[in-house]
């Protein structure tokens, strides 16, 4: 398995190696002993699943301590922009985000650490899959809204379509306070 660093301390995108013969293909998604030889986290309790039409918005979500929640997301078929958000006040990238083209295809995976805010968009219909170190707490669900002026994401589409929910959610401004950015 291949791993990329990215700008954010803890958010990696992981690639693993596919076998293809005459029949199809095989990969590993999840592998406990290569997770920990990459100092990931290997206690996953949920595993979540959810198919979003073309063009559909999910998040920005996330889950208040205690709990927070790390995610291994990807994409079974299709293909999405993944955004993973720093929303750890004493991190020095608090506020800055990455964007992952997470697809069937590539077959590549993302972990969101806890502290981050996590949303995407579906580039096709897609079905994407989250392994999370912790149990959906209703009381502790939040989020910032997806096109967040502050964030100011470039997710890569025009007239998306966004739950009720999510279309109300606060602004990263009104949780946290003015984004300071280096």
């Amino acid at each position: 398995m291949q791993i990329r660093e990215t700008s954010i301390a803890g958010l990696v995108e992981l690639t693993p190696r596919v076998f293809h013969d005459d029949r199809g293909m095989f990969f590993e998604s999840y592998n406990e002993q290569i997770f920990k030889q990459l100092g990931l986290p290997t206690n996953f309790v949920q595993d979540n699943q959810s198919f979003s039409k073309k063009g559909v918005v999910r998040g920005l979500h996330f889950q208040k301590a205690p709990f927070a929640q790390g995610k291994l997301v990807r994409v079974i078929s299709g293909k999405v922009l993944d955004v993973a958000v720093d929303i750890r006040p004493e991190s020095p990238t608090f506020g800055k985000y990455e964007i992952f083209e997470l697809s069937s295809e590539k077959n590549n995976i993302a972990y969101v650490p806890e502290g981050f805010a996590h949303g995407f968009v579906a580039l096709e219909d897609s079905i994407f899959s989250y392994k999370c170190t912790n149990i959906y707490n209703k009381e502790s669900e939040s989020g910032i809204l997806w096109n967040d002026e502050d964030l100011a994401i470039n997710w890569g589409i025009a007239d998306p379509i966004v739950s009720d929910k999510d279309a109300i959610l606060p602004t990263f401004r009104s949780i946290f306070g003015d984004l300071k950015r280096s």
